[in-house]
């Protein structure tokens, strides 16, 4: 498989891959974006986890317990656990960039021990970054549902439905590729059996989100489906989602811990101001090189009696100049 940036990594990786990822595959993934998220918010560790960049940076060394990856305490089975890792290693990415070719995979020299039941294993620097930018927009909320999911393709339905409020439609066939099953399923009524209408059931009884569906023909055959997302309240975990309401005002949502200890060391920002500005500087920091704008304007510091307006008087400036 081509992948020509980490955008569409991204997308192929966490969200719509073509790639049959099992449960715990899915888990391990989901893991990842859990530790990223503490590692975005400079946040300590739970015990047994560990991100530990190797000598030369060139791969994230990863630590957790096998107990994250299971559900409940009966739920204990090593060798699902064996074979998610053994089938996350052996899929490749053929990465191409500026004239660079290279394949990568999605992890490294997986090691399960058993006593005291921990797995180490290694992260492609590429991939890390594609995990870190999904953390940023993947809610806690979403990875707890997640987790308890026991059907594959609930676990598929949810991501693409989780937060969408408006109808969507998929063809047969883009479904089929999308869950790495084109060559599955040749009656239409499989597919649904097996696929469509678990799926809705698993959702109906733990996700904050499911869906209707409408099917699509073309004559007399079934060629898509439209859906119809919609919110279950009484599945959603109100304590999460008050957390999922406070985090959304946070600004480390959006900037990360250099930037934000900058501007309220450098500049006397309260954690208020810099929310009241939020979208100023989320959209400064995906333009410019916000830090080194910073640092340029910290020379003013003493000079300009209102630093905290010339900072943001400066940084819609150079917002609307011509690149």
């Amino acid at each position: 498989m081509i992948i020509r940036n980490k955008d569409v990594i991204q997308s192929y990786l966490l969200t719509t891959a073509r790639y049959d990822f099992s449960i715990y595959e899915k888990r391990i993934l989901f893991r990842l974006v859990e530790m990223a998220q503490d590692d975005l918010k400079g946040k300590k560790l739970n015990a047994g986890y560990m991100i530990n960049k190797t000598l030369f940076k060139d791969l994230q060394e990863i630590m957790m317990p096998v107990s994250a990856l299971f559900n409940s305490a009966e739920e204990k089975n090593h060798y699902y656990v064996k074979n998610a890792f053994r089938r996350l290693r052996n899929k490749i990415f053929e990465y191409e960039k500026n004239g660079t070719w290279e394949l990568i995979g999605i992890i490294e020299m997986p090691k399960f021990k058993l006593t005291p039941g921990f797995v180490t294993f290694y992260v492609n620097p590429i991939i890390w970054d594609v995990i870190l930018n999904f953390a940023k927009g993947f809610r806690k909320f979403e990875l707890k549902t997640a987790m308890e999911f026991k059907n594959r393709y609930a676990m598929r339905f949810y991501e693409l439905f989780s937060g969408q409020k408006t109808p969507i439609v998929y063809s047969i066939q883009d479904l089929k590729l999308m869950f790495k099953i084109e060559n599955q399923y040749k009656q239409i009524n499989d597919f649904f059996k097996r696929v469509i209408i678990p799926a809705k059931k698993e959702l109906d009884k733990k996700s904050p989100y499911s869906f209707e569906f409408e099917i699509i023909k073309k004559g007399r055959k079934i060629t898509a489906i439209k859906f119809f997302p919609y919110l279950i309240p009484k599945n959603r975990d109100e304590a999460l989602e008050t957390k999922k309401l406070k985090k959304a005002v946070e600004p480390h949502w959006y900037l990360d811990k250099m930037t934000l200890d900058y501007l309220k060391e450098s500049f006397l920002f309260t954690s208020k101001e810099i929310n009241n500005n939020i979208e100023l500087f989320k959209e400064a920091n995906g333009k410019l090189d916000l830090m080194l704008l910073l640092s340029d304007l910290k020379a003013k510091n003493g000079v300009i009696k209102n630093i905290k307006g010339y900072v943001i008087g400066a940084i819609k400036k150079k917002l609307k100049a011509p690149v």
